[in-house]
């Protein structure tokens, strides 16, 4: 462990993230995940690439659609192309709050964001959403009577079964209507159960093992929330940008945006 609580004995997913995406925070024991990861999955980093692709065009159109203020849950490090810089491109002076239980994202996030006075970073962790939703930080930025865009991006599937409806409950309860939600899941569909098995397998040497799940169990995040056209689909069929193109498509992911009504 380090001085600020960095664990580095054991992968953390926000670490082996950054690395997928070819980032310089992470330790030996996340590129050792990943390697494992990659002899399963070897078009992982193809993925990360394209759930970033999505992102961009969840935040773009959340903020066409007049969201002026994001939180951005298991959002790890925030990088080139990230949630705030997409909002506020759009539009300026959107409030973005990143979320994150690696001290790591909290450390860095702090020292890059430190001139945006409209983004700020803390830790909290999903699996609590009322510490999310309460955070003194979260509320000094994020006020809660207006919608807000929520962002889940290759979270969901870190939850249990046993945490999805009292997480996500809590999260939409939380949130005024005209809000949003987006969501990206890895899936079994359409893959063979060893992948499956060999990625499921490294994670559970993190402190947040995965579950890859069906089309229809990963419907059930979006419960209360009306599906955006056009619906829950692999993310390189969710609106695709010839101005912004993504890698070709693993068909890993499901993506989705939903509105609260």
């Amino acid at each position: 462990m380090s001085d600020i609580g960095i664990d580095t004995t054991r992968p953390h997913v926000a670490r082996m993230y950054d690395y997928y995406l070819g980032g310089k925070d992470n330790f030996a024991v996340d590129r050792e995940a990943v390697a494992a990861v990659e002899a399963a999955m070897p078009e992982v980093r193809q993925l990360a690439l394209e759930n970033r692709a999505f992102l961009r065009r969840a935040v773009t159109y959340m903020t066409r659609a007049g969201i002026r203020q994001f939180i951005d849950i298991g959002a790890g490090l925030p990088t080139a192309g990230n949630t705030h810089e997409v909002a506020q491109a759009t539009a300026p002076g959107a409030r973005v709050v990143y979320v994150d239980n690696d001290p790591i994202v909290l450390a860095h996030g702090r020292a890059l964001l430190a001139t945006n006075a409209d983004t700020t970073v803390v830790t909290a962790d999903l699996r609590d959403p009322d510490e999310v939703i309460g955070h003194d930080e979260v509320r000094e930025l994020i006020d809660f009577t207006r919608p807000v865009g929520v962002l889940l991006i290759a979270m969901t599937h870190f939850l249990r079964e046993d945490e999805r409806d009292w997480v996500m409950g809590t999260l939409r309860e939380s949130l005024a209507p005209g809000s949003y939600l987006a969501a990206t899941h890895v899936t079994v569909d359409g893959h063979s159960p060893g992948a499956v098995e060999g990625v499921e397998a490294a994670y559970r040497k993190t402190p947040t093992p995965i579950y890859f799940r069906r089309h229809d169990e990963i419907s059930r995040f979006f419960d209360g929330f009306e599906l955006v056209e056009p619906g829950l689909v692999t993310v390189d069929e969710w609106r695709p940008d010839p101005n912004d193109p993504a890698p070709e498509p693993t068909r890993w992911l499901y993506g989705g945006v939903g509105r609260r009504p």
